[in-house]
């Protein structure tokens, strides 16, 4: 399996990164993001590019991939909304359009979060641009296209959040992660379990497009 990851620097994106290069059954990743990621490993290429809602000149970079994971976001707050969207469904959209003319036959996962708002219309702006982006991806025409809405998130093996206040609650509360995540299966999952449920999916589909916490850790449990 050859898989293209967007956002290997976030704290998503390192886990997944993660369960990709320990995965004997994904032979190759790619990384694109903004700025070096600072692993190297035998497995993975690296591609810094910073425009990322143009990928022409990329094209030829993006052919022959069999799964391709967005984990690039951004917290909203004090974002306009604007600003949010160029992140949110300019960046994610332009990366699985230049998949599907490079990669038909590619799987595509969108990390969304809990609340997204698949009618568009409600009332709060983070929630109806993560669900205008989670509905144009699951419309275009890949092999499949998948979104997760993971609730809490348990970092895990030493990975960290890029943004100050978060690695510092993360930091505060690391002890009632550990606790909630096993608990609270429906409300929490960890960046382990997101990453190996995208291969799994990956490899093997899923009956629902949409995945909460419940299902990632479902699927995530083994690869």
């Amino acid at each position: 399996m050859k898989v293209l990851i967007f956002g290997a620097t976030g704290m998503v994106g390192q886990g997944v990164l993660r369960e990709c290069l320990l995965d004997p059954q994904v032979k190759g990743v790619v990384s694109i993001s903004r700025r070096p990621i600072g692993q190297v490993d035998p497995k993975l290429r690296e591609l810094v590019h910073a425009d990322m809602t143009d990928f022409a000149a990329l094209q030829p970079e993006l052919t022959g991939f069999d799964a391709c994971f967005f984990c690039l976001g951004i917290s909203s707050v004090g974002m306009p909304e604007a600003d949010y969207s160029r992140i949110t469904y300019d960046m994610p959209v332009a990366a699985a359009q230049a998949l599907v003319k490079a990669s038909p036959q590619a799987v595509f996962i969108l990390v969304s979060g809990a609340g997204a708002d698949s009618s568009e219309h409600g009332k709060v702006m983070w929630a109806r641009v993560k669900g205008r982006a989670e509905n144009a991806v699951l419309k275009l025409p890949l092999r499949g296209a998948y979104v997760f809405r993971p609730g809490g998130i348990r970092p895990m093996h030493g990975i960290t959040s890029r943004t100050a206040w978060y690695r510092m609650l993360y930091t505060l509360t690391a002890p009632l992660w550990a606790v909630l995540h096993p608990i609270f299966p429906r409300y929490v999952t960890s960046t382990e379990q997101i990453g190996r449920a995208m291969i799994r999916i990956a490899r093997d589909g899923a009956p629902e497009r949409i995945l909460d916490s419940a299902a990632i850790n479902r699927l995530g449990a083994s690869t």
